[in-house]
């Protein structure tokens, strides 16, 4: 692995903390939002009806970086969930909402964007939980010139370019 990229500065925390990389930057920052399938048939409206028991709510495990981010949106906004499956990704959330296997789940705001099979709710708070997206080419890393220049890429004008168009906000 020539770099390291995170959806959340703990694990680059464990990565610099061992000693595989120094000086990582953040690239990128993303925000949760309700997906809820098409039609939003359970009638989900806020973050408080996620708590309700008529409401069929999926969210990531809390040792992923969304699972840690959608705890931290539910604990601010007093919102106690039982979710009927906690997923090890994003992808797996959305994936249920799609299906119609849940009438919500948070997700990042970039994973809805363009989407036509889900409805996304920018819930009140979401600006408040914000996940920076830390880069860093690695200090072992087998081509460290390639490293550093993609590094370099990601963070430069044209890497944020695509990024921002890719619903993605600034560092």
């Amino acid at each position: 692995v020539d770099v390291f990229a995170s959806a959340d500065e703990k694990n680059m925390t464990a990565v610099t903390d061992a000693g595989l990389a120094d000086g990582p930057e953040l690239f990128a920052t993303n925000t949760l939002v309700i997906a809820v399938p098409l039609g939003n048939p359970g009638g989900v409206e806020s973050l408080a009806d996620l708590g309700e028991d008529s409401v069929t709510v999926v969210l990531c495990a809390p040792e992923v970086p969304c699972g840690a981010a959608s705890q931290t949106l539910l604990d601010n906004a007093g919102v106690v969930v039982t979710a009927a499956s906690l997923e090890q990704n994003v992808t797996a959330v959305l994936t249920k909402a799609e299906a119609d296997e849940a009438d919500a789940g948070l997700v990042y705001a970039t994973d809805v964007q363009g989407e036509d099979t889900v409805e996304s709710i920018v819930p009140d708070g979401a600006q408040d939980v914000v996940n920076r997206y830390p880069i860093v080419a690695l200090a072992d890393a087998p081509n460290p010139v390639a490293a550093a220049a993609f590094a370099s890429f990601v963070l430069g004008a044209q890497g944020q370019e695509i990024l921002a168009r890719l619903g993605f906000g600034a560092p």
